[in-house]
């Protein structure tokens, strides 16, 4: 395996190969069934094109051979950074024949998520778009460039400008190695605490058992329409059975941009969309707009999950769109649990269900690592044969998250109820799960104490009815306090996505904190509270 990666230990690893789990595949098969037999079937469609899979596998290939002749070789890592696209899916198949390993990044992150992820890894290549959506992409590659000393290559889809373009690396394939299924197909990213991102290892051998098994629960097979309207980067969207998944079943994938209903609502009825993946903040959009478009989506299943869904809109998904809901839990670090599609309604409105396998463990422990009580709320701890053992070159972080008997320690507070089904009740992490994006407190107040306006920062959640939750920045001010819009342009400057800017912002004479000295943020949000019942 990839030196810096934790494997599984040999006994849990002959153990899932025996019972079925691991079947020894590589990712990079992805497309080569359908394309021997069946090469004119669609693959993907984005926009106005249509692929086949015949199409996309040579140009997989002559992309694998290209990469090859700029010398991106066996574990060498290549941040990716694109939108949903025909390339992307391009890249990732051809990057798994060489047997690179892709950093997935999202659309989002800017110069310092990027920056740091090519440090960490040592990144020899990054590919990206040239603009989308009017950020030019290739100005942030010149800014890695020029701080990431391993960076040989920066390929650019579209109008590469100072760079090399992703469609001029091509030639003829050729013979090459095939990777080991146990080692490192590829890196997803963390949406922990702490500032920076960590990556997450993902296998050939555990993913193809997520992509196989999610897939049959879904009852997605090659008659399945999978509609990838969040980023396909994330872990929901690659491979729960996602992009990925659906591909491995010979199925058929339409790219979209956003699930706005605008653009998402006709593609579903013209390509009949039998799958998708959704946060909770679209789903009630998707409710409350279904009167102007009468849409019929009695065939399409939602998979919903990366923060609270509210359980009178999950009762509505049904009789207002026709379609049937599966409500989620999962991590990009493994983890999985869901409502069967069979479920009923109440227990796909107040549960994530089940896990993905009976190979799967869950414990629920107190703050003392305890086993609690049947049905008490307590942290969730998980092992499995799609569970990370550590994290990439993170060992105090692996010793702080990982127990000695290898369970993830997932930071989210949860119950199991008396059917055995998970329950989450919130989450005992620093996070602000801002539409599902994950915003980090700790890095957002790093940032803000930087400013000279600032002399003191804490960041909390505050509830949202579209986005679930928003991010307020609680200040204490040296001399006169900074505005908000000031204090997001001066965030911006410093390299930050734009998901974790402050939403709202407070100023206070100063932050409480513990004995310990942490800042004591429920005593904040009482301090704010009282203030507000205060000014009324």
């Amino acid at each position: 395996m990839l030196d810096g990666c934790v494997p599984w230990p040999k006994e849990f690893a002959d153990r899932y190969r025996d019972e079925g789990y691991w079947q020894g595949v590589v990712l990079g098969d992805l497309l080569r069934t359908t394309s021997r037999e069946d090469s004119e079937r669609v693959a993907v469609v984005a926009g106005e094109e249509r692929l086949s899979y015949g199409t996309l596998d040579t140009r997989a290939d002559r992309l694998a051979a290209g990469l090859r002749g700029l010398g991106v070789g066996h574990h060498d890592r290549v941040i990716v950074q694109l939108p949903n696209s025909v390339e992307f899916v391009v890249v990732l198949v051809a990057l798994f024949r060489v047997g690179a390993v892709p950093v997935l990044a999202l659309p989002a992150h800017r110069r310092s998520e990027i920056c740091y992820l090519a440090r960490h890894c040592d990144a020899v290549a990054y590919i990206v778009p040239d603009i989308v959506d009017s950020f030019d992409y290739r100005e942030l590659a010149a800014e890695v460039s020029a701080e990431a000393p391993t960076l040989r290559h920066v390929l650019v889809a579209g109008d590469p400008g100072p760079f090399k373009a992703l469609d001029a690396v091509d030639d003829d394939p050729g013979e090459a190695a095939t990777p080991d299924p146990g080692d490192v197909a590829f890196f997803l990213l963390s949406g922990g605490t702490t500032g920076a991102p960590k990556l997450i290892p993902r296998t050939h051998d555990d993913y193809a058992f997520q992509m196989r098994a999610t897939a049959r629960e879904m009852g997605l097979d090659r008659d399945g329409v999978y509609l990838a309207a969040l980023p396909a980067a994330h872990n929901a969207a690659l491979g729960c059975p996602g992009v990925l998944g659906t591909l491995w079943q010979q199925g058929r994938v339409v790219l979209g941009r956003t699930p706005s209903p605008d653009e998402v609502f006709p593609l579903i009825e013209r390509e009949g969309v039998t799958l998708t993946t959704l946060m909770p903040a679209f789903v009630a959009l998707w409710v409350e707009l279904a009167d102007l478009y009468e849409p019929d989506f009695s065939g399409l299943t939602i998979e919903v999950g990366g923060a609270k869904l509210d359980p009178e809109v999950a009762r509505q998904v049904r009789p207002v769109l026709g379609a049937t809901l599966s409500h989620w839990f999962g991590m990009a670090e493994g983890p999985l649990c869901f409502t069967r599609r069979d479920a009923d309604p109440e227990t796909v409105a107040l549960t994530q269900g089940y896990p993905l396998c009976e190979a799967d463990e869950l414990r629920v422990v107190d703050e003392d690592g305890a086993d609690v009580a049947p049905g008490a709320v307590g942290e969730l701890l998980y092992r499995g044969p799609t569970t990370l053992r550590g994290y990439y070159r993170a060992e105090e972080h692996n010793a702080r998250t990982m127990t000695p008997e290898g369970f993830l320690r997932t930071g989210d507070l949860v119950r199991i109820d008396d059917e055995g089904r998970l329950v989450v009740e919130g989450r005992s992490k620093d996070v602000v799960n801002r539409g599902g994006e994950k915003v980090p407190a700790e890095e957002v107040e790093e940032n803000l104490r930087g400013h000279p306006g600032v002399r003191d920062a804490a960041v909390l959640a505050i509830p949202d009815r579209a986005l679930g939750e928003k991010t307020c920045a609680v200040i204490v001010a040296e001399g006169e306090a900074p505005a908000l819009a000031e204090l997001k342009d001066f965030l911006s400057g410093r390299g930050m996505a734009e998901f974790k800017l402050p939403d709202r912002l407070e100023t206070v004479p100063a932050l409480p904190y513990t004995s310990i000295g942490k800042i004591d943020k429920r005593a904040l949000r009482a301090q704010l509270d009282q203030g507000r019942e205060s000014s009324r």
